[in-house]
């Protein structure tokens, strides 16, 4: 669960778990660089990070759909860490809609962020990874999975990241570079949002249903004593001989 002399890039840092990630990875040792496209929460996230001393975090504005921005930001990320270890590519959206009224619009904005933003970002991380080795971790979902009713178009995303992670664990093991992808069930700001939409009625239905589907618990989990300490693991040396995979952390619910 060290992290000493690793140099990590987190993208989603501005909040919820990668806002966690990018905290617990500084706490253990790593220097690591976020990014985002919400300046002021991200570089208030930095600075959390930073509060223990030793400035080993930073954050950088980058728009994970844009490829000229991913390289830009990468470069100066890896300049400033001195190279790279591992990439947390925690940056994702979701949106409700009916599959029979998504928009292409909607259809286009999941996709550009959920999964060109995985191609953009783990592209970007190859040639610095390529030599020594290193992590990737790819954020997922138990919707790529099994579906979610009301987010085909999320589902389909998602689904699409765990067919690229499956393949480029694959492609580029023989560098040293193993590829995994994490399915979280934690309670974020995202998830709050969605909570919010909901009548009294539909949020006491909701929480019934996921008392029945969560074995541990009955709820999400949090981000910080659940998802994090998992992240670590998986960027350090432990984990050096798991690839490909897509790691449920998620209390029971994606239990198939």
């Amino acid at each position: 669960m060290n992290l000493e002399g690793k140099r990590i890039i987190v993208t989603g840092v501005a909040g919820g778990i990668g806002a966690s990630a990018m905290r617990a990875i500084a706490a253990a040792g790593a220097r690591v660089v976020g990014l985002d496209v919400s300046d002021a929460p991200g570089q208030a996230t930095a600075d959390r990070a930073n509060d223990a001393g030793g400035g080993r975090a930073r954050y950088l504005h980058c728009d994970i759909r844009r490829r000229d921005e991913v390289n830009s930001a990468f470069a100066d990320a890896v300049g400033w860490l001195g190279g790279l270890d591992g990439l947390v590519n925690a940056a994702g959206i979701q949106h409700a809609a009916p599959a029979e009224d998504i928009a292409d619009v909607d259809w286009d904005r999941i996709f550009d962020v959920n999964t060109r933003g995985t191609l953009n970002t783990n592209q970007a991380a190859f040639p610095h990874l390529r030599e020594r080795g290193g992590r990737i971790l790819n954020f997922a979902s138990a919707a790529g999975v099994v579906g979610l009713p009301g987010c085909a178009h999320y589902s389909a995303s998602k689904a699409a990241v765990l067919g690229w992670t499956r393949t480029i664990a694959k492609e580029w093991a023989h560098h040293g570079i193993t590829v995994n992808a994490v399915a979280p069930g934690m309670w974020t700001p995202m998830y709050e949002a969605t909570r919010a939409r909901m009548s009294e009625d539909e949020l006491k239905a909701h929480d019934a249903m996921m008392a029945r589907v969560i074995p541990l618990g009955g709820r999400l989990g949090d981000p910080d004593r659940d998802m994090a300490p998992v992240l670590v693991f998986l960027l350090g040396e432990g984990a050096r001989f798991i690839t490909g995979q897509t790691l449920a952390v998620d209390g029971g619910l994606m239990i198939l």
